[in-house]
């Protein structure tokens, strides 16, 4: 517990291990069940690209030449490997000659030797084979799924400690780059600093619930796409980073790495022969989550194209809303082209939309849903009376009860099972537990519970009183207010605290533009006292108002 204590994610894990029933594993018995599992993870790929209209792999029309950012990746000192590496966490490959851990300490004495390999792979664009090969577990999805089924199990790809310190330097020099010349997608939220889930929703929920008090309809689809990461064609990543991003020379040789990869899959002492592996960005990697994001830049042409429909993505996850007066449902047919462009962009990319998990969300007058929902044809049946996005669940009304009465249940599901671990725990051990299953939860993208009503802000504070008497060991007939002297925000509170940083962050050029972009500075038609206070208009109130 002690050694877990600033890792919340082993926290859990090891927590979940002692208080819920173990999960079923896969059925391993032999080296054949290895190649099973391989083979399934590659044909699910290989179906997945088969199953595009060969009329529709024809690239798409838009095009992009942007001027050279990048064409060589400078060698690094030593102190600035040593750096890098001691601040990388450990991760265990079967490949690895050495455990990470091992290796980290013992850099002192092999850093000049892997130095040159580094330094030598950047400066003529190559990589050494090894670097290239990875080791796939298969685990389980959900523990309520059957483990005698291959696609219950999700592939987790292991690379190389080495590989990953690789990654990590040109990932050091590539991402200012992209920074500085402005290549990212102002609206993706994926694997960007600054950027969240909550950053995302927070603007999505604002443009909705801002159109709403303006007495607008809107619709909002969630679009998912089937094994995105695997099925990315690896000609067209390197297209897209020489025309799209603005890489030559040197630098763009580097990524050949996508090529002559391979994999094979461990499980317990067994594992597979290895296989190649054609398509897709490298899972496991530093580079893979940020080459997914330079794969999609050719599709934020096509939705911003779109006048009157407004889209955020987080990596593989496309969310598109458009807002109309009631008397304005023609606008729904934009919405239509778009998504037919949508899918015919991605066909040509190799990617498809997993058309199953499409959900739609209606937030008009209930005498104008069916209307709404019949004007989407083959997609009504998709249509939700709550949708869930990016684990914060959406309503038509946008009041967010049916998210808070989920949180609370399984707040409460965990806190009985916290309970059951109290006494073996010290108060500080169980302060941390209640912190890493409880309050993670009541914080999590809370800067959208402005819009919550008093009685759903209450339901989560019962759930933080019930946090602070299991900590103080009191009974519930204790008046709750002495126990809350535990330096815990309540939650209203909280909420506005979460606010108040994100606008300073905002204001200070740490948050995402999408996020700055809705503050404008009030300044003042003559001169008043408050022309000095650095105060912000409130949008859609009254002038007088601030």
């Amino acid at each position: 517990m002690s050694q877990s204590k600033r890792n919340p994610k082993m926290l859990f894990k090891t927590i979940s291990s002692i208080v819920s029933p173990a999960s079923p594993t896969a059925s391993i018995h032999f080296v054949a069940d290895c190649v099973n599992f391989l083979s399934f993870f590659v044909d699910k790929v290989n179906k997945v690209r088969s199953s595009i209209s060969t009329s529709a792999l024809s690239p798409p029309h838009q095009t992009s030449t942007r001027p050279i950012i990048l064409d060589s990746f400078a060698p690094v000192s030593l102190p600035e490997l040593t750096k890098l590496v001691n601040s990388m966490k450990t991760s265990a490959c079967p490949f690895d000659i050495l455990p990470s851990s091992l290796f980290k300490s013992a850099f002192t004495s092999i850093g000049p030797s892997v130095l040159s390999r580094i330094n030598a792979s950047l400066v003529s664009g190559q990589i050494p084979a090894y670097f290239k090969n990875a080791v796939i577990y298969p685990l389980l999805k959900k523990p309520s799924l059957n483990p005698s089924l291959h696609s219950s199990f999700r592939p987790i790809s292991k690379l190389p400690f080495i590989s990953k310190i690789l990654e990590k330097v040109v990932a050091k020099q590539l991402t200012p780059a992209l920074d500085e010349h402005n290549i990212y997608d102002s609206f993706q939220s994926g694997f960007r600093r600054a950027h969240s889930t909550e950053t995302a929703l927070l603007r999505v929920s604002n443009d909705l619930l801002t159109h709403r008090d303006a007495g607008d309809c809107s619709v909002l689809v969630l679009l998912d796409l089937t094994a995105a990461f695997d099925t990315d064609d690896h000609q067209l990543i390197l297209e897209r980073l020489r025309d799209w991003v603005g890489l030559s020379g040197t630098a763009l040789e580097w990524f050949s790495y996508l090529s002559e990869r391979s994999f094979s899959v461990v499980i317990s002492k067994f594992r597979s022969s290895n296989t190649s592996l054609t398509h897709g960005v490298p899972q496991g990697s530093v580079q893979g989550p940020l080459l997914f994001l330079l794969y999609l830049l050719p599709l934020q042409h096509i939705l911003s194209s779109f006048k009157g429909i407004s889209y955020h993505l987080y990596a593989d996850d496309i969310q598109l809303y458009i807002f109309f007066k009631p008397h304005e449902m023609s606008k729904l047919q934009l919405l239509h082209t778009c998504l037919g462009s949508i899918k015919t962009w991605l066909a040509g990319s190799f990617l498809q939309l997993n058309e199953d998990k499409t959900e739609i969300l209606i937030c008009a007058p209930d005498m104008l849903v069916p209307k709404v929902r019949d004007s989407f044809g083959q997609l009504a049946s998709h249509t939700k009376p709550s949708v869930r996005n990016l684990g914060v669940t959406f309503d038509p009304a946008l009041t967010l009860d049916s998210h808070v009465s989920s949180l609370v249940r399984s707040s409460f599901f965990h806190l009985r099972n916290i309970a059951k671990l109290s006494p073996i725990l010290s108060r500080s051990e169980l302060e941390t537990v209640i912190h890493t299953f409880i309050s993670s939860r009541l914080n999590y993208c809370n800067s959208l519970f402005t819009c919550l009503s008093r009685t759903s802000l209450n339901r989560l504070q019962v759930v933080q009183n019930a946090c602070a008497r299991l900590l103080t060991k009191s009974s519930k007939h204790t008046h709750i207010t002495p126990l809350l002297q535990l330096h815990w925000l309540p939650v209203n509170f909280r909420v506005h605290f979460n606010i108040l940083v994100l606008v300073y962050r905002a204001l200070h050029g740490q948050a995402p533009s999408y996020i700055g972009d809705l503050l404008s500075p009030y300044t003042p038609s003559r001169s008043l006292r408050s022309s000095d206070q650095s105060l912000l208009v409130v949008q859609h109130q009254a002038k007088d108002q601030r």
